[in-house]
């Protein structure tokens, strides 16, 4: 079989793979969280949230409400740098991120069910 031929028959399988499997994953919220950062953060994501008294009142005074920590756990970064995760029972993460042109950078701990903001600080650019 000559070349042509057979990048012919590659091409078409290849193609019609790609639109099967675009067929199959069309409207399903699948998503590849593969690196240690991206598994965090939808780790984080995915638990009940609690705040505390001191995050809050951060926020409040940056002019800023819960909805800008669910935006950092979206788009943050993870510095495990920062982050105490030799912990047994809950493990303490840093996120830091921008919001509103300010730097948003919170402490997590994240328990089995609950992730709770327990420090969040803010500075500007």
């Amino acid at each position: 079989m000559r070349l042509a031929y057979r990048l012919a028959y590659f091409s078409g399988g290849f193609l019609l793979g790609i639109a099967l499997l675009l067929f199959i994953l069309n409207g399903k919220k699948t998503s590849c969280a593969y690196g240690p950062e991206s598994r965090t953060l939808k780790n984080l994501r995915l638990k009940e949230r609690a705040f505390s008294k001191n995050t809050l009142n951060v926020l409040r005074e940056n002019k800023m409400d819960t909805s800008a920590i669910s935006i950092l756990l979206k788009d943050g970064d993870v510095l495990f740098s920062e982050s105490n995760t030799a912990l047994d029972s809950c493990k303490q993460y840093v996120i830091e991120g921008e919001i509103l042109e300010k730097i948003l950078k919170i402490r997590v701990e994240n328990c089995e069910n609950k992730a709770t903001i327990i420090d969040a600080s803010v500075f500007q650019e």
